[in-house]
């Protein structure tokens, strides 16, 4: 597969109601424009109410749990460990509030974190622009240190687990860097499906799913400055959002005012999962620092099951076992909910 395709079908299961009746259920089945792989959209269950999202839960019982969080100050200076020399002789980098340090439970080579600031707690859709936009500038700056110090480090990786839901350790808010020699599975997949592509096109795979996505419109959002935003044609994750920065190669090459851009859609699509009560949510921005590289700039946020008590999770046997996400909205529908949010 090396040319865009939007594929779907539809296909029905048929028994019979409690009541007696023949009734046939319609599952929709799309295929991934850019990985190939199938999602499953179970329309039954349109408009049934998930457990736990009648209303917005109530904050994590440690919310306000400053006292022995490692994040807060003044212990993050005591109990978070320090970047070698090579990388920072200060041991620490900083931009405005925020605060970048190692993973002290590393998953690569160059794992760190960046905090945002010094709020222990902070509700999905509630943070300020500028608390993000200084974030995501300093882990930037981190990436292009670890390019100087390791120029073979070149699959790197910003990412957000919002509450423990969405597999976060820790509820102070922050961003998870990593970059390593050794590819992720969506960093190999990314630079093979780009590079095919461009090769046989000429052109860069992302714009032109952009610019399909515009002209269809039904799952297209809105912009914030350069960076243009849209519900995913096959979902992997609940209400999942897409923003692309056309043309884009490099985590080095945005001005600041682009990360304020990109910060703002993220509190864009935050405030929409708000709305529908939900709490958690990941974040995902992955690049190749390499100057061949075609894989423009993605940044993939999808809402996970909210982190109250006897929550369903989002992901079952279904996606584990079989491999296919099961999602039960129409991303055409989600991307008519999410607009008021981009105006």
């Amino acid at each position: 597969m090396t040319l865009l395709s939007f594929m779907k079908e539809s296909i029905t299961a048929k028994l019979i109601s409690p009541s007696g009746e023949e009734v046939e259920k319609i599952i929709e089945i799309r295929t991934h424009p850019i990985t190939g792989r199938t999602s499953r959209i179970a329309l039954s269950r349109l408009g049934q109410c998930e457990p736990g999202t009648d209303d917005f839960p109530e904050p994590p019982p440690d919310a306000r749990n400053v006292e022995k969080c490692p994040f807060c100050r003044p212990r993050v200076e005591s109990e978070t460990p320090r970047l070698f020399p090579g990388l920072s002789p200060a041991g620490r980098l900083t931009q405005g509030d925020s605060i970048l340090f190692p993973n002290l439970f590393p998953y690569g080579s160059y794992s760190a974190v960046s905090l945002f600031d010094n709020t222990h707690f902070v509700e999905m859709g509630t943070a300020s622009l500028s608390s993000y936009t200084g974030c995501f500038i300093n882990c930037r700056n981190y990436l292009g240190q670890v390019l100087s110090y390791d120029p073979k480090a070149v699959y790197m990786a910003i990412t957000q687990n919002h509450l423990p839901s969405a597999g976060g350790s820790l509820i102070h808010p922050h961003l998870q860097i990593n970059a390593d020699r050794i590819p992720a599975n969506h960093h190999r997949f990314l630079k093979e499906r780009t590079d095919a592509y461009f090769q046989q096109t000429g052109r860069l795979l992302f714009s032109d799913y952009l610019n399909h996505e515009k002209k269809d419109g039904s799952r297209y959002i809105g912009r914030t400055g350069n960076w243009e935003w849209m519900v995913a044609f096959a979902p992997e994750g609940f209400y999942e959002i897409w923003g692309i920065l056309p043309g884009a190669t490099s985590l080095r090459t945005p001005e600041a005012r682009v990360w304020e851009e990109l910060s703002c859609g993220v509190l864009n699509a935050q405030k929409f999962y708000r709305s529908l009560c939900r709490n958690g949510y990941n974040l995902g921005l992955l690049s190749i620092e390499i100057p061949s590289s075609r894989a423009e700039l993605r940044v993939v946020l999808i809402v996970r099951s909210n982190y109250a008590a006897w929550v369903r999770n989002d992901h079952t046997g279904f996606e584990l076992m079989l491999g296919d996400m099961a999602t039960f909205t129409l991303p055409e529908d989600t991307a008519a909910l999410a607009r008021p949010f981009w105006k």
